[in-house]
């Protein structure tokens, strides 16, 4: 096992049996813990004097066919106060594609869980809003899983008109300066 950070041993000490998995590598302290262990980790974690309080991000990895549980749903945080930068892992099973929404925790949590399920298909369970957010609706499959099939047909949906937004409001403006300008030529 590579060596041990001081925050490593400190996380260790504390949180012992909840950890799956601590780790250092080239500078960067990794934690794998249990997904029902995940809400009271993190939450100790940010109250705790390493002061996690700022989640940077979150991601997942498929490893499919290469590891067991498939998924991993990745947590980065970072102290502002003690500079400590901290990666959790949570091993999260194809069969039950679920962990829980830290959206309570911090407000961040909300648009990067929706990515994760967009692209993987892991839900968040507690999540206020969870439904797409890069790809429209109708899609189907999770498109950043392994055996998504990069030549699948997705439902064609007609363009919406949305009423009032700013780009609405340009593309109007200028409409109108375009038929004054070609007006005024004539």
């Amino acid at each position: 096992m590579p060596d041990e950070s001081v925050n490593s041993q400190y996380l260790r000490g504390k949180l012992g049996p909840d950890i799956v998995e601590l780790r250092n590598e080239h500078g960067e302290d990794t934690m794998i813990i249990s997904r029902d262990k995940l809400l009271a980790t993190v939450l100790f974690l940010r109250k705790d004097p390493l002061n996690l309080d700022f989640l940077t991000d979150i991601t997942a990895v498929d490893y499919l066919g290469r590891k067991e549980p498939r998924f991993e749903v990745v947590y980065h945080f970072y102290s502002l106060l003690t500079k400590f930068r901290l990666r959790v892992k949570v091993p999260i099973p194809e069969e039950n594609p679920v962990v829980d929404s830290l959206t309570a925790l911090w407000k961040a949590a909300n648009w990067l869980e929706r990515e994760v399920w967009d692209m993987y298909g892991i839900r968040f369970a507690g999540h206020p809003d969870l439904r797409r957010i890069l790809l429209y609706e109708q899609f189907q499959g999770h498109p950043l899983r392994k055996d998504y099939p990069v030549n699948q047909c997705q439902p064609l949906v007609s363009l919406r008109e949305v009423e009032g937004t700013f780009v609405d409001q340009r593309s109007e403006t200028k409409l109108v300066r375009l038929q004054h300008q070609t007006s005024g030529k004539s």
